[in-house]
């Protein structure tokens, strides 16, 4: 029986949730601290932990959004000054939380899209960095948007 996008979609995001949280819970105290990012402020993996956190929950919100047929993200959306008032709300919290609550973030997204109706993907939506796409691409774009931080942390880490 042939995959459907929504079974696609899920399996990737599965993978992702598996993928990050071992990364993550293998660091050691001394990766913790390395920088990841410089510009335009430095972020360490705790932030960039932070960022993923943050980035799911609002991302869901904008897909189900789009997935009742609303405009998603605000024209304008300053993903920058987001994420700038983002980090400070998750300063206080352990890392053990900070991933923990990541994990409960993506299942609540995976619990979502098992929900979801195949035709609902061809929806379309504004995205915060990627602007006007179908739902499927968002739900894409969380993925890709992980994977992408996680291959620099990885690159960082091991040079």
């Amino acid at each position: 029986m042939a995959e459907t996008r929504l079974q696609g979609l899920i399996a990737r995001l599965e993978r992702g949730q598996r993928k990050t949280t071992e990364a993550f819970r293998s660091l050691s105290p001394t990766q913790w601290e390395q920088p990841i990012y410089d510009d335009p402020t430095t972020w360490t993996p705790r932030n960039l932990l932070a960022h993923f956190l943050s980035s799911e929950r609002v991302l869901l919100t904008l897909c189900q959004d789009v997935a009742r047929g609303g405009a998603g993200a605000p024209v304008g959306f300053d993903f920058d000054a987001f994420n700038a008032e983002q980090q400070p709300l998750f300063n206080d919290l352990p890392v053990t939380d900070l991933i923990e609550q990541l994990d409960a973030a993506r299942t609540q997204t995976l619990e979502w899209l098992r929900k979801l109706k195949d035709g609902q993907l061809d929806q379309v939506g504004r995205h915060p960095a990627l602007g006007e796409i179908t739902l499927e691409n968002m739900i894409l774009a969380i993925y890709g948007h992980q994977l992408i931080h996680m291959r620099d942390l990885q690159a960082k880490l091991v040079s």
